[in-house]
């Protein structure tokens, strides 16, 4: 049977989990929360990626709450789960595109190989799942392969690809884009961008014209720009944060690539440092592995607890889910 979205999510963060969980176990094994156990538990957080202002944030609820009591890792572990669901939840705000404006446009940033035009792709299903129209814009115009692969994603979920000739201009490319989806009355408009960050002042003369010549239409746009993360980078992530926030007003973070390789502790080091909304996260190559993010459940598949959600995309008694051959990855 396929595993559910969830599990895949608990899957996902198996590097960090194993790390924080048999960690947790050495230390805690029903032991006095003495000075020397939190010394100890605050390096774990660290070595684990939520970073020391974290990890210094969660020492001290335990010092003020639990300090000198006898407690087992279990103990640990659901009182860790309740910390870190507490820093996720005021950035834990699903995306919903504003009826105000149609179309709604996303500018989509990030640095080349996080996942961007993937993440298009998937976001295309998702919301055109739910009744929207969608259109996408294949904006990193000086890499055909990341054309290529979005015109594979619309032609799998079925939504327009607005894409130009090699090199293009991609402030005309959306520009034209944003008046065709005006035109035929498009809820959401997904637009790719290139993400060259070893050329900074480049990258941010073309996201600005981007901005710029889109808003020559509607003065409004983009009304949303999200940061897309590989997950697997660390503590780099932090660092992609800050470049972007200089060279756009980012709105909200999508992290990809929770498979299994990722260090999942950056998503609360992340949202501890800058309080931008996380709207989804991917677990996975194929088109549903997209989905809005929950503190809850991250905070529990993260620490090891069971995740108490129901998998809703579980297939059925008599059944088993089909799974298709997602479209190549981007490198």
């Amino acid at each position: 049977m396929a595993l559910g979205f969830f599990s895949r999510l608990k899957a996902g963060l198996s590097r960090s989990t194993q790390k924080l969980s048999g960690g947790l176990s050495a230390v805690f094994t029903r032991r006095k929360l003495d000075d020397q156990a939190l010394e100890d538990l605050e390096d774990l957080l660290i070595s684990a990626d939520l970073g020391p202002n974290v990890a210094a944030k969660v020492i001290d609820s335990f010092r003020t709450s639990k300090f000198g009591k006898e407690v087992t890792d279990e103990e640990v572990r659901s009182a860790l789960a309740e910390e870190i669901a507490k820093i996720l939840e005021p950035v834990a705000i699903p995306f919903e595109p504003d009826p105000a404006h149609k179309p709604h446009v996303v500018l989509v940033v990030g640095v080349n190989g996080t996942g961007k035009t993937t993440t298009i792709g998937k976001m295309a299903r998702y919301y055109g799942e739910q009744g929207k129209k969608v259109m996408m814009v294949a904006g990193d115009t000086f890499r055909a392969a990341a054309v290529e692969q979005l015109q594979v994603w619309g032609e799998r979920v079925g939504a327009p690809v607005i894409a130009g000739p090699p090199n293009a201009d991609a402030a005309g490319l959306a520009f034209e884009a944003l008046k065709k989806g005006k035109a035929e009355g498009a809820d959401l408009l997904l637009v790719d961008t290139a993400g060259r960050l070893h050329n900074k002042g480049a990258l941010m003369e073309e996201l600005a014209k981007i901005i710029r010549v889109m808003r020559k239409f509607d003065e409004t746009a983009p009304h949303s720009v999200f940061l897309v993360l590989d997950a697997t980078t660390g503590q780099n992530a932090m660092e992609q944060v800050r470049v972007f926030k200089e060279l756009v007003n980012v709105t909200g973070l999508v992290v990809t690539k929770l498979d299994g390789s990722a260090r999942g502790g950056i998503v609360v080091a992340l949202a501890d440092a800058f309080g931008l909304p996380v709207h989804m996260v991917g677990v996975g190559e194929q088109a549903e592995d997209l989905r809005p993010f929950s503190a809850q459940a991250f905070a529990q598949g993260l620490v090891g607890d069971d995740i108490k959600v129901i998998d809703r995309d579980t297939p059925a008694e008599g059944g088993e889910k089909k799974e298709e051959a997602p479209p190549p990855e981007e490198k």
